[in-house]
This record gives structure tokens, C-alpha cells and sequence, in this order.
């Protein structure tokens, strides 16, 4: 009695380590991936950064003077009239409001059935300070 109860001990046991030796190689797997994406991380902050850097460097008004100036010739830049900016009620058709075209179904040959948009009816509540 006393030997077949020692053998089940012993299988306990060893399915015990076995499961123990499972969780910890699975934990060991996760913690790895933790560092892989904390590197991707990283590595994106340090990119946003250096672009952020160079948006700095190419959108410096000395330089951007000196690029008008250069360039005014071919460009012909004017600069902008306070009296052709306007709200976005102003214009002359919003975007939900512009017809649908009408396309035939390939396997059919009839035309699909329209689907209408509903009309926005926002008022844009944005001020620039250009446009009173």
C-alpha cells in the first residue's frame, strides 16, 4: 500500500513541476514580448521626436523668408486677403448635400438604389481672428 501511494506522490509531483515549468516559460515569453513592444515604443517616441525636430527646422520663419524670396519669381506668392477666407457655411454646397451618382450593379446591369445623406445642419463656431 504504502509503495503505490509513493508512486502517486511522485506523479503528482512530476505533473506539478511540469505545469510549474509551463507557467514559467510562458511568463518568460511575455515578459520578452513586454520588452520587444516597450523598444517599439520607444523607438516610435524617439521618431516622433526627431520629426517634430525637423518640422521645427523646415517651418522656420527665417527660413521659410528666405525660400519666398528665392522662389517669388516662379511662385508668385501674393499673400492672402483677409476678405477671401470664409466660414464653411458659406460655401456653395456641403459635402453631404452633392449627389450621389448613379452605378450599376456589375452583376445586374440595373442601376443600385440611391442612398440619400442627411443635410448637416452645424454651424461652424470656429473663429481664425481673420474672418469677423
Amino acid at each position: 500500500m504504502l509503495r503505490t501511494f509513493d508512486l502517486v506522490l511522485v506523479g503528482v509531483m512530476t505533473a506539478a513541476a511540469a505545469v510549474t515549468y509551463t507557467i514559467k516559460h510562458r511568463a518568460e515569453l511575455k515578459l520578452e514580448e513586454v520588452h520587444r513592444l516597450e523598444a517599439e515604443i520607444k523607438l516610435e517616441k524617439d521618431t516622433i521626436d526627431l520629426l517634430k525636430a525637423d518640422w521645427a527646422l523646415q517651418s522656420q520663419p527665417n527660413r521659410l523668408e528666405r525660400l519666398v524670396n528665392n522662389y517669388n519669381s516662379e511662385l508668385q506668392l501674393q499673400p492672402t486677403v483677409s476678405t477671401s477666407l470664409v466660414h464653411a457655411k458659406e460655401l456653395p454646397m456641403l459635402k453631404a448635400q452633392v449627389p450621389v451618382p448613379e452605378i450599376a450593379d456589375a452583376k445586374t446591369g440595373k442601376p443600385k438604389p440611391k442612398v440619400v445623406a442627411k443635410p448637416v445642419e452645424e454651424e461652424d463656431e470656429m473663429t481664425t481672428g481673420s474672418v469677423e
